[in-house]
């Protein structure tokens, strides 16, 4: 179905392919694995004609070959990809969405746009409202409404990078309900993805790229975790959880009956070297009570203790000059500021020690950041260059460079490892693990049911924007916070 050759790109400064050669069966599910800054995004982007490949390459379409794509030949070929970040007009509604660019002949109207959207729903298990706007749904309801309008577009080769990434657990099962309608119809599924099990589960074959270059492509049933993660990195490397002591001491925090932004009587407290946990459906409130902790949004009621005194904390400001730094989950609109440079990012939390009689110093603000990149091992040539043309898993650092910039006591990390790989995953781990053994404290909200249970000391679980219960190390299984999660109570079990 499609077959690349002597694909290479690259930029000033960096390769970001080298003649990589691959291809991809008519009804396969294909995964593509590699680090952050491995090429994957790339490779897809020049599939789907948003960059050119170097002169030299071809992409071969069912027999049809071309130096380069555009969009509108990707398109013709039958080319349809799911970005790992969603790219909706979000004031219009589900329907509107799902169609635009289509062609819809005589008789077009808003009524008949959501009867056609709902019969695609209804067809692949897709729990939409056509007629909702988009701004009013939840990334992973978006992220569903990309999966719809890729669908619509009758593709011949679908590309999804990192799909689930913002699914909840039952979204994901819907997910891979239409990956295998796809495949008995026959089209090609190019999927990118960081979590080993879903490769696993779905794939026939896998590809691995390194360092831009093309290594191998194995039978997914032929391979095992450990060896994929050898190609990727080029080294051994374990996917378990690093060791730790836990010694937690003085309290940090408190948290009395926090209440505000969807959340109702939040209550618990953080000690001093502890990793405390928050698991819970999407939509439990977890980012939610990480806004109020860190003055993102407003209390409506209870109070913030910090070292037993009463915080007054109404904006991320001010938390940050009383020593609490939020790494959030979306960071792309939340975490850095993308049209900027790795260097101005890394300051940006800690301007008093980059600055001198009163104006920033260059030299200062300059080994500051080339301090976290190398720390962090940020992939970047130079701490000049704009974040905006790096990897995902490379932005996420940034945005973790900047909250640690601050020298905070406590740490709040949203989803620390979306869509980062497992080499950089171990390295965050390894980080968060040393934070604590310097005395910080961390709340860390995962989706990520093994990094949740091999990280937390405790684990707090909540269900619609309430506490569901608290676990202790003892009481840790997956069984126990999923029931916790929705909402059953241990006297039910």
């Amino acid at each position: 179905m499609l077959k690349l050759s002597h694909i290479t790109k690259t930029y000033p400064g960096v390769v970001a392919l080298s003649d990589v050669c691959m291809d991809f069966e008519q009804g396969e599910v294909h995964a593509i694995l590699g680090e952050n800054g491995a090429g994957k995004s790339t490779l897809i982007k020049i599939i789907s004609g948003a960059i050119e490949p170097d002169p030299g390459a071809q992409i071969e379409f069912d027999g049809r070959v071309y130096s380069a794509m555009t969009p509108a030949l990707a398109r013709e070929n039958g080319v349809a990809v799911i970005y790992q970040d969603v790219n909706l007009v979000t004031p219009m509604t589900v329907a509107e969405n799902v169609y635009m660019g289509r062609r819809m002949g005589r008789g077009y109207s808003k009524r008949r746009l959501q009867r056609m959207a709902q019969a695609l729903f209804d067809e692949y298990g897709l729990e939409l409202d056509p007629a909702e706007r988009v701004e009013r749904l939840s990334p992973s309801r978006q992220q569903m409404v990309e999966i719809a309008r890729a669908i619509a577009g009758e593709a011949r080769v679908m590309i999804m990078d990192e799909p689930t990434a913002p699914l909840a657990a039952s979204e994901v099962r819907v997910l891979f309900s239409i990956i295998e309608k796809l495949r008995g119809r026959g089209v090609t599924v190019i999927y990118i993805s960081h979590r080993m099990e879903e490769v696993f589960e779905i794939t026939e074959r896998v590809s691995v790229l390194r360092d831009g270059c093309y290594v191998t492509t194995l039978k997914t049933k032929d391979t095992s975790r450990s060896e994929l993660v050898r190609l990727m990195v080029g080294r051994e490397l374990s996917e378990s959880f690093p060791a730790r002591s836990s010694a937690p001491g003085e309290v940090l925090l408190e948290a009395r009956g926090l209440t505000g932004n969807s959340v109702e009587n939040i209550s618990f407290t953080l000690r001093r070297g502890e990793i405390l946990g928050f698991a819970g459906l999407v939509g439990s409130g977890r980012t939610e009570t990480m806004e109020l902790l860190c003055g993102a949004r407003r209390m409506t009621s209870g109070e913030v203790l910090l070292r037993g005194r009463p915080a007054s904390i109404h904006s991320p400001a001010q938390a940050i000059d009383q020593g609490i730094a939020l790494i959030p989950e979306d960071r792309k609109e939340q975490g850095v500021i993308l049209h900027n440079t790795v260097q101005f990012n890394t300051s940006l939390s800690a301007i008093a020690r980059v600055a001198r009689a009163g104006f920033i110093s260059g030299r200062r603000n300059a080994a500051l950041a080339e301090h976290y990149r190398q720390e962090l091992r940020i992939k970047v040539p130079s701490v000049r260059q704009m974040v905006v043309n790096l990897s995902g898993g490379n932005q996420q650092k940034v945005a973790l460079a900047k909250a640690l910039a601050a020298d905070p006591d406590i740490i709040i990390f949203d989803e620390p490892t979306k869509g980062i790989d497992v080499g950089a995953k171990q390295e965050i781990y390894q980080l968060i693990n040393a934070l604590v053994g310097q005395g910080k404290a961390v709340l860390m909200v995962s989706s990520d049911m093994e990094e949740i249970l091999g990280m937390s000391d405790r684990i707090i679980v909540l269900h619609e924007g309430r506490m569901a219960g608290e676990l202790s190390r003892a009481q840790f299984s997956q069984e126990s916070v999923l029931r916790l999660a929705s909402g059953i109570q241990a006297e039910e079990a």
